[in-house]
């Protein structure tokens, strides 16, 4: 996949900031985050914005979007945690307003959600079966939980045997989950909500032609099955509080949709490479990390040090990072990005001297936070500003 062209005056200015650290390190570009948030916003039309955290994994940009309370500020509006020992650090820490984007068997953090007042109120779990109830009730050891849940449906299309979309939840019939709604109300939960991620509409990029008909079918197909759930889960726990849909790819159908209460985006904050081929907006990449060339094996090829960050998801080129500054690099298909060496090729290649840096790009946007302690946040003017990670925090959540 090629990445967007590189923006030399973003990368001079990130280079100059940091020129005093030693590389590998991890920046981000205050200016094109911004305006990445404000952009968010303009594409939601008023819906608002659920920050999903597993694409940030750094409490400094979550308030650089929710505000020093983690909780609201301007469009955006609430967390989408993917652990629960995560969002019970992060409801320590100030937030108000976090669902559970995945269901969870963790029985220690369960065990602290249902003995702490606070933690019950501001902490939604997802659930898409009554074994996940039953797992929470046996954690905390009592039958009685009035913990929060929201309802995870499948927002796949199918067309016969064809299943477009991730593989979730179990439950796609307006019957299966007012079920499970029913299953947990008796049992003396808060059904509060139901979700949808529509994964083949958000996640791929617009392509071509035929992926815009599937994704404009899927849209259709789906506006009529949510509103369906939604009025079934309805009548079986009263108005719902969360109608969540959408990822940073599909913000402007999901929220189109009037039955739709919260929209979800994450990745939209950074601009990873995975979202440089989508119409419906202008990626401003935000997060780049720095290498220094340690090696000359031949004058057109520098060797890196460490950048084997490869993300998640099927195995590919897509997958493997981007050098993007200097303009001209390439890495090497026997070796790609390398666990402790990366060597690069091309015409810039033969300028650059033993610690020199490269700039790259992650296909993916909050994992390059578990390889990084520090994140170093530069504004428009050049001031810097370091923060820690999850992981400078001290924080692993899987």
């Amino acid at each position: 996949m090629d990445a967007v062209p590189s923006d030399s005056t973003t990368h001079e200015r990130l280079d100059a900031a940091t020129r005093p650290l030693d590389p590998p390190l991890a920046a981000v570009d205050l200016p094109s985050l911004r305006a990445n948030i404000a952009d968010l916003a303009r594409r939601a039309g008023g819906t608002p914005i659920r920050v999903a955290s597993k694409s940030v994994r750094s409490r400094a940009v979550l308030e650089e979007a929710l505000g020093a309370g983690l909780t609201a500020h301007g469009g955006f509006r609430g967390i989408m945690s993917f652990s629960l020992r995560e969002a019970i650090w992060l409801v320590r820490a100030g937030a108000r307003d976090v669902l559970m984007g995945y269901p969870t068997t963790d029985r220690g953090a369960l065990a602290e959600l249902a003995a702490d007042p606070l933690l019950l109120e501001s902490i939604t779990l997802m659930i898409d079966s009554p074994d996940h109830l039953d797992v929470v009730h046996s954690a905390a050891g009592s039958s009685a939980v009035p913990a929060r849940v929201c309802l995870d449906v499948d927002a796949s299309l199918r067309i016969g045997p064809v299943h477009l979309g991730v593989r979730r939840s179990p439950l796609r019939t307006p019957e299966a989950a007012a079920a499970v709604a029913r299953a947990a109300k008796r049992r003396g939960f808060a059904v509060v909500g139901v979700m949808f991620y529509e994964a083949q509409i958000a996640g791929l990029p617009d392509s071509s032609a035929a992926i815009r008909l599937v994704k404009r079918a899927s849209a259709a197909e789906l506006s009529t099955r949510r509103g369906l759930v939604v009025d079934a889960v309805t009548a079986v726990a009263g108005t719902l509080e969360i109608v969540n849909s959408g990822g940073t790819g599909s913000l402007e159908v999901s929220s189109a949709d009037s039955a739709v209460t919260e929209v979800t985006a994450g990745s939209g904050l950074f601009v990873p490479t995975l979202f440089d081929k989508y119409r419906a907006f202008t990626p401003r990449p935000a997060m780049f990390f720095a290498l220094p060339a340690v090696r000359r094996p031949t004058p057109k090829i520098a060797t890196l040090f460490s950048g084997g960050y490869i993300a998640s998801g099927p195995t590919g080129a897509s997958r493997v990072p981007t050098p993007v500054w200097p303009a001209g690099l390439k890495l090497l298909r026997n070796e790609g990005a390398g666990e402790v060496q990366t060597p690069v090729a091309g015409l810039a290649a033969g300028a650059l001297r033993i610690g020199d840096r490269v700039w790259f790009r992650h296909a993916k946007a909050g994992e390059l936070c578990e390889r990084f302690t520090e994140l170093h946040l530069v504004d428009a003017d050049g001031t810097r500003t370091t923060v820690p990670t999850y992981r400078g925090e001290g924080q692993c959540f899987g």
